[in-house]
């Protein structure tokens, strides 16, 4: 197989071969300080950097590059995305599962896990629990099963969370992560009014690959790693790639992460909307050590930053597999959503208390949303629960074309101020509630345009008195 970042075939686009020669090209000059103040060079210009070339700057092990790399994708996270951070909750909606992936609690062969499938009843009372938070995004998650959870099932849930409004709440964004599936289904699922589509890779190394997943569908590598350009041809534009770091050898996973982002532009004009980086993390049945490839929290951090600086477009996502102390130091490296009070169990949210015979993985940031958002201000960073590109179809192509030219920052920075505006009124505590609105008020000012910040503040008063979901 030759590479080819254009073809339709997964061997072709994420070719091994050219995954290897890049790790072994990226080893032999991580020392070669000419290439790398080439490649720093390059991406001060904000225009991204090929799986090459970031997969060099991955390597560089000297102290004073690093820092330059940190430095670089701090500054680039706060010129297309400013301190705003994106918060979402995952809606676990079924763990039934007829695959075998060894690394997930919810593979066929685990029988004492309870098996557990939201009905339309319990839909709805998960989304008001979650509403009652202050949540306004989620993404729904479910197990492949064709029986239990086929895409009429996925359907008819999204159907009831955005029917459902309580007190003030509402979900205005769903976003989904459900198996690999045809053209047709996603064109349902894009009828259905998603957000963006997610599918975690896992790995990109195919051998690997197959042996993590046995049996069931999942087993078919090319049908799975083919399932963006099928998205998209199915119409949704708005697609989230992610590996499963700790699967497999993270130089590996992260120049295949970087050519399918190349892919994905080279054939659709637009790249990923979003990439996530979990880690493998210990569940029921799945212990983490069982797994070779751990990386230090360190490079964890350091493989964030290089893809701010690859990939300065695509929104990042970090949740709450990773501790709070990770997650403070890897935000200012280029991430720009972040899950909040999750629960990662079937009807979780409902339960006082946190089940865990249920999880997917263990959740290790335990905090309630209303601490996260108060931790986040007191960090200096904007919480937002902004869905407004979605609903005003600032998406895909549309939406890459502004976050290029810097325009995006007119509408995102007076709506995250505006939502937050709604959760401090609605959910937060006294303590948030003050924190907030000092930053409300001083980051008034950093709009731009005198027009709109006069628009914000006679909103913020609109709201003040009970009206909600404004947007530019």
């Amino acid at each position: 197989m030759k590479y080819d970042v254009k073809s339709l075939k997964a061997e072709e686009f994420i070719n091994d071969g050219e995954i290897l020669e890049t790790i072994k090209y990226a080893t032999e000059h991580k020392n070669d300080r000419e290439l790398i103040d080439k490649i720093l060079e390059k991406a001060e210009l904000r225009k991204g950097l090929d799986h090459r070339e970031a997969s060099v700057l991955l390597a560089c092990d000297d102290e004073e590059t690093v820092k330059r790399i940190y430095d670089l994708a701090e500054q680039i996270k706060k010129d297309f995305y400013g301190n705003r951070i994106v918060l979402f909750a995952p809606l676990y909606l079924s763990n039934y599962c007829v695959n075998g992936c060894l690394y997930c609690p919810y593979h066929l062969k685990n029988k004492h896990i309870p098996r557990k499938k939201l009905s339309q009843e319990e839909v709805k009372a998960e989304v008001i629990a979650l509403q009652d938070m202050g949540h306004k995004r989620l993404a729904i998650e479910a197990g492949e099963d064709p029986v239990n959870n086929p895409i009429e099932y996925i359907l008819d849930c999204i159907k009831t969370i955005y029917s459902i409004k309580h007190k003030n709440g509402a979900i205005r964004r769903v976003n989904v992560n459900i198996a690999a599936t045809t053209v047709e289904n996603y064109r349902k699922l894009r009828d259905a009014g998603i957000g963006t589509y997610i599918l975690f890779q896992e790995t990109y190394n195919k051998k690997n690959y197959e042996i993590l997943h046995p049996t069931g569908p999942k087993h078919n590598y090319d049908y799975h790693t083919e399932a963006m350009d099928r998205a998209m041809e199915g119409g949704i534009d708005d697609v989230g790639l992610g590996v499963l770091f700790g699967l497999d050898n993270y130089q590996y996973e992260f120049a295949g992460l970087l050519m399918h982002a190349e892919h994905l532009e080279a054939v659709h004009g637009v790249g990923p909307h979003t990439i996530s980086v979990p880690r493998v993390k210990h569940a029921d049945d799945i212990d983490p050590n069982d797994f070779d490839n751990s990386l230090s929290d360190e490079m964890f951090c350091k493989i964030a930053a290089c893809i701010r600086i690859a990939v300065p477009y695509t929104g990042m996502i970090i949740s709450t597999r990773e501790t709070k102390e990770v997650r403070e130091k890897i935000i200012r490296l280029g991430v720009s959503q972040i899950s909040g009070g999750s629960r990662t169990s079937v009807g979780g949210y409902t339960e006082k208390e946190r089940p865990h015979d249920t999880e997917q993985f263990d959740v290790s940031d335990n905090r309630t949303l209303d601490e996260v958002v108060n931790w986040l201000m007191r960090n200096d960073y904007i919480p937002s629960f902004c869905t407004a590109c979605y609903r005003e179809g600032r998406t895909g192509d549309r939406f890459m074309s502004l976050c290029k030219s810097g325009q995006i920052q007119n509408c995102c920075h007076p709506n995250a101020l505006m939502t937050l505006k709604e959760f401090l009124l609605d959910y937060a505590s006294e303590d948030t509630k003050r924190i907030g609105e000092a930053m409300i008020e001083k980051e008034i000012d950093n709009i731009g345009k005198d027009k709109v910040k006069d628009i914000v503040r006679e909103r913020l008063v609109k709201i003040e008195q009970g009206d909600r979901d404004f947007r530019f």
